[in-house]
C-alpha cells in the first residue's frame, strides 16, 4: 500500500536544511584544515546540488563515493539525497576489487573520490569509471580529474533544492561480510529518518555535543553527525586512529562524546598517555560493532569513568538496541546489548518460527521504521531474510525477564563440535576473564573427529605469559570441556575486516590451509 503524502513528514533534505539554518554561525565541523560553520556547509550543499544537476544526474540515479573523514563527504551525501538520488559509500579501508564491484553492482551513474587521503585508489577507480562512461570528480583539485571544489566555486551561490520524495531510494550500504561478495542493503528516504530520531531519543548525547569522529563517517560513526548538529554541536574529524593523538584531542578540544570499536578502547587503556591526559570532559562514549571483553570494559569504567554505553545494530537495521550508562553500573548487565530503541520491535524465534520463552536462546528478529528496504537486486536473499514481516538478523540472542537483550553469537559463527553447539562469544568471554589475555577470537575449523574443532587465537597482554594448557584449563573450569578450545594460537594481532570486526573467516582459512596465524607458544 502506498503511503499517503500527508503521513510522510519531511524529506532528508528538508530535515538537514532545518538543522543547518538553526545555528548558522556555529562551528559544524572542525579538522586539521580548520573550521566550517553551519552556514558554510549549507552553502556547499546547495552548490553541490547545482553541479550534480548540471552534469545530467536525475532522480533515481546513484552516486558512488570514496571519502575519508572530511566535511565535504557529508555535504555530498546530503546534496545527493536532497535531489532524489541515492549514494553508495565505498569503504575507505576496502579492497579495490570490492570497490569496483560495488560501483558496478549499485549501478552508479557517477563517481566522486578523495584525492587527498586516497590518491592511488582514486586514480584506479577513476580509470574504471571513465572507462564505463561515468562522470567523475575528486573532492578537491587534482591533476587526474575535475573536482567538486572548483565546480562549486564556478556555479556560485545557489538556492537549496528539496527534490527528494519519501519513497526515493536514498542509500545502498554494502555489508562488511568476510565471505563472498558484499550485499547491497537499500533504504528509502522514509527508512533513514527514524534512525536519527532513535539516536536522539534513546542515546544519551550531551546537550551540545563536541563529537570526536574517528571511524569512517561513511558507516556507523557518520550516523551521529546529524543528531550532533541538531543539538547545535560540533563534529571534530580525525582520519585514522592513534591513541596518543586521540587522548591529546580529547584534552585540547574538551571532547564530550565519541564512538569507538572495542579494539580502540583496548589501545587507549594500554597507552601510557591515559594516565597523564585529562579526559574528564567525556560524558558519553559509545562502543559497538563487535563484542567487548567484560574485564576490559570494567577496566574502562574504573579508569575513564561511568561514561560508556553500548550500541547494537546491523547494516540491515540501525540502531536496534542500546545499553545505557546507568545500565553499566549494574555488573550483571555488562554483557547485555541493552533494550530495543523506540522504533524497533523484537522477537526471539526458534528454527520453526515460534517465539521462545524468556531466557531461552533463539534468532533475534526485528521490525521497525529504520529497517532496510531489502537487498539490492537480490529478491531471493530478501525473501530469506524478511519472513512473515520480521527481519531475521542472523544473531542468536536471549532476553531476560527485565527485557534486556543478550547476543549469544552469530548464527553463522556457531560451532558444532562433537554434536554440541558451541557459541564462540561465550568462549571468548571466558578467555577474556584471564588476566593475561588482551584479545581473543574463537572459531571452528574442520576436524575428522569432532566435525569442527574449537580453536582460539589469543593476543596476550604486554608482559604476561600463559601457555596453551593453562588457557584450555581456564576455559574448562569456567565453561566445561565441550567449550574448551582444542587448540590455542598465540598471535601479535587479530586480522580485521574493513569495518573493524575481527575476521574469523581469515583465521579459519589460515589454520585450515596449514598456515596458522602464529605459533602455539606464548609470547614472552
Amino acid at each position: 500500500m502506498e503511503i499517503a503524502q500527508h503521513l510522510t513528514g519531511p524529506t532528508i533534505g528538508a530535515q538537514i536544511r532545518r538543522i543547518l539554518e538553526r545555528h548558522p554561525d556555529r562551528v559544524a565541523f572542525k579538522e586539521e584544515r580548520g573550521e566550517t560553520t553551519y552556514a558554510q556547509v549549507l552553502d556547499l550543499i546547495c552548490r553541490y546540488q547545482a553541479v550534480l544537476s548540471q552534469a545530467g544526474l536525475r532522480r533515481g540515479d546513484g552516486i558512488a563515493a570514496l571519502g575519508a573523514n572530511r566535511f565535504e563527504v557529508w555535504a555530498l551525501g546530503v546534496a545527493v539525497q536532497s535531489l532524489g538520488l541515492y549514494v553508495t559509500w565505498l569503504h575507505p579501508m576496502g579492497g579495490a576489487a570490492d570497490q569496483v564491484y560495488q560501483i558496478e553492482d549499485s549501478r552508479a551513474a557517477a563517481l566522486v573520490v578523495d584525492e587527498t587521503n586516497h590518491p592511488e585508489r582514486s586514480r584506479e577507480l577513476i580509470d574504471v569509471a571513465t572507462g564505463a562512461g561515468l562522470p567523475v570528480w575528486t573532492f578537491g583539485p587534482a591533476e587526474f580529474a575535475g573536482d567538486l571544489e572548483t565546480a562549486a566555486a564556478q556555479v556560485g551561490p545557489q538556492t537549496f533544492r528539496d527534490d527528494g520524495r519519501h519513497d526515493d531510494r536514498a542509500i545502498i550500504n554494502y555489508t562488511g561480510g568476510t565471505t563472498g561478495r558484499p550485499k547491497g542493503v537499500t533504504r528509502r528516504q522514509f527508512n533513514v529518518g527514524p534512525s536519527s530520531a532513535d539516536i536522539l531519543a534513546d542515546f544519551e548525547l550531551p546537550a551540545t555535543p563536541r563529537y570526536l569522529l574517528i571511524p569512517p563517517m561513511s558507516h556507523v560513526a557518520g550516523t551521529k553527525i546529524g543528531p550532533t548538529l541538531s543539538r547545535g554541536g560540533t563534529v571534530h574529524l580525525m582520519n585514522g586512529f592513534d591513541p596518543a593523538a586521540v587522548l591529546e584531542t580529547i584534552e585540547r578540544e574538551r571532547i564530550s562524546f565519541t564512538l569507538f570499536v572495542p579494539t580502540m578502547i583496548y589501545a587507549l587503556l594500554d597507552h601510557p598517555d591515559l594516565e597523564v591526559r585529562d579526559t574528564s570532559s567525556l560524558e558519553y562514549v559509545l562502543y559497538g560493532a563487535s563484542p567487548m571483553s567484560e574485564s576490559r570494559l570494567r577496566e574502562g569504567l574504573e579508569r575513564i569513568g561511568p561514561v560508556f554505553a553500548q550500541l547494537y545494530g546491523q547494516t540491515e537495521c540501525y540502531p536496534i538496541s542500546v545499553l545505557s550508562r546507568e545500565d553499566h553500573r549494574n555488573p550483571d548487565r555488562l554483557l547485555s546489548c541493552g533494550k530495543p530503541v523506540q522504533s524497533v520491535d523484537v522477537r526471539i524465534l526458534d528454527p520453526m518460527g515460534e517465539e521462545v520463552a524468556r531466557g531461552e536462546s533463539g534468532e533475534l528478529c526485528i521490525r521497525g521504521r529504520g529497517a532496510m528496504d531489502g537487498y539490492w537486486q537480490r529478491e531471493d536473499l530478501t525473501a530469506e531474510t524478511i519472513v512473515d514481516g520480521w527481519l531475521h538478523t542472523g544473531d542468536i540472542a536471549r532476553m531476560d525477564e527485565e527485557g534486556y537483550l543478550y547476543i549469544v553469537d552469530r548464527k553463522k559463527d556457531m560451532i558444532i563440535s562433537g554434536g554440541f553447539n558451541v557459541y564462540p562469544r561465550e568462549v571468548e568471554d571466558a578467555l577474556a576473564a584471564h588476566p593475561s589475555v588482551a584479545q581473543s577470537a574463537v572459531f571452528g575449523v574442520p576436524d575428522e573427529k569432532w566435525g569442527e574443532q574449537v580453536t582460539a587465537a589469543v593476543v596476550l597482554r604486554e608482559g604476561h605469559a600463559i601457555d596453551e594448557g593453562g588457557l584450555v584449563a581456564h576455559v574448562k573450569d569456567l565453561k566445561g570441556a565441550v567449550q574448551a578450545p582444542k587448540q590455542v594460537l598465540f598471535v601479535d594481532s587479530l586480522p580485521q575486516t574493513a569495518v573493524g570486526k575481527i575476521n574469523k573467516r581469515a583465521l579459519s582459512d589460515q589454520v585450515t590451509a596449514g598456515k596458522g596465524p602464529g605459533p602455539a607458544a606464548p609470547a614472552g
